[in-house]
């Protein structure tokens, strides 16, 4: 499955965001942890969540729980290094964390310009297993090398809410929280006994091609395989190989001629859809590679 690596490399030099930049560097072997850092460093706020656009689609200034998910992002992928900004998070989102161990689709915004609606217009009392999962996930991710983050309670009690609201999902499930429930549980599959079953009963709800349509999203807008297991782990399984090797061949066919990728979503902002496709670009590398 070849890809041209170096019209890649083209494309993010030319169009993609610093952080962006930066975290390619990660993918190709040649990343800088201090310079990534500084990178994200500039989306967070005193309060020591982060905002300002780390969310493409959510470019209000506030620290959100959509922030917190790509901060993790980065500080999984600097991995062995580890950054006290991490524990750090643990603890924002411990502020914001509602008393079910949920965290809210989104905070209240005082400046919507440039936001989806979905990220405006959401309900800051009531608990997201799609928003709370993702960032367990990646907060598992850090864990795996940060004792900080593995023994905060804030993850204890993220971890327990989104292992619980999984239970709950059915075939009503919106296709996106699905996928990042199913994520969720491949990261803890080995560490939490009820893991196994409550994968399993995802899995029922996962179509065997992987593609399961985005309600309310772009015409076109699935969710494939490489959505729900986006990198080796138990949330292949749900696959047979050759889903996979589609999957895959089709996210390499899927270089532009500029050596960028795109996402099938709307953006919100012209800002945002050009930092997606960086932020795409980066994902299809690390998957292909």
């Amino acid at each position: 499955m070849p890809i041209d690596l170096r019209a890649a490399t083209d494309f993010m030099t030319t169009h993609a965001r610093m952080i962006d930049r930066r975290r390619f560097d990660h993918v190709l072997g040649r990343g800088d942890v201090d310079a990534t850092l500084a990178a994200v460093d500039a989306y967070r706020n005193s309060d020591g969540g982060y905002g300002w656009g780390l969310e493409p689609d959510l470019r209000a200034k506030e620290s959100q729980p959509g922030g917190a998910l790509h901060a993790f992002e980065v500080f999984a992928e600097i991995a062995p290094a580890l950054t006290p900004r991490a524990a750090q998070l643990c603890d924002w989102l411990e502020s914001v964390t509602l008393p079910d161990g949920g965290l809210p689709f989104a905070l209240p915004i005082a400046e919507p310009a440039g936001c989806a609606p979905f990220w405006a217009q959401a309900d800051p009392t009531t608990s997201s297993l799609q928003i709370t999962s993702v960032i367990a996930a990646n907060a598992h991710r850090v864990a795996a090398v940060d004792p900080a983050v593995a023994d905060h309670p804030w993850l204890q009690r993220a971890t327990e809410y989104s292992l619980q609201a999984c239970r709950s999902v059915d075939e009503h499930t919106h296709a996106i929280e699905l996928a990042f429930a199913v994520q969720f549980v491949s990261v803890v599959h080995d560490t939490y006994p009820e893991a196994p079953e409550i994968l399993a009963h995802l899995g029922s709800f996962v179509p065997g091609d992987g593609i399961k349509q985005v309600a309310g999203g772009a015409a076109d807008e699935v969710m494939r395989a490489l959505d729900f297991a986006p990198m080796p782990g138990p949330g292949r399984k749900l696959f047979a190989p050759a889903v996979i090797d589609t999957e895959l061949r089709r996210l390499a066919d899927q270089q532009q001629d500029d050596g960028g990728w795109e996402v099938d979503f709307g953006s919100f902002s012209p800002a945002a859809a050009l930092e997606w496709r960086g932020y795409a670009t980066v994902r299809a590398v690390r998957s292909l590679q």
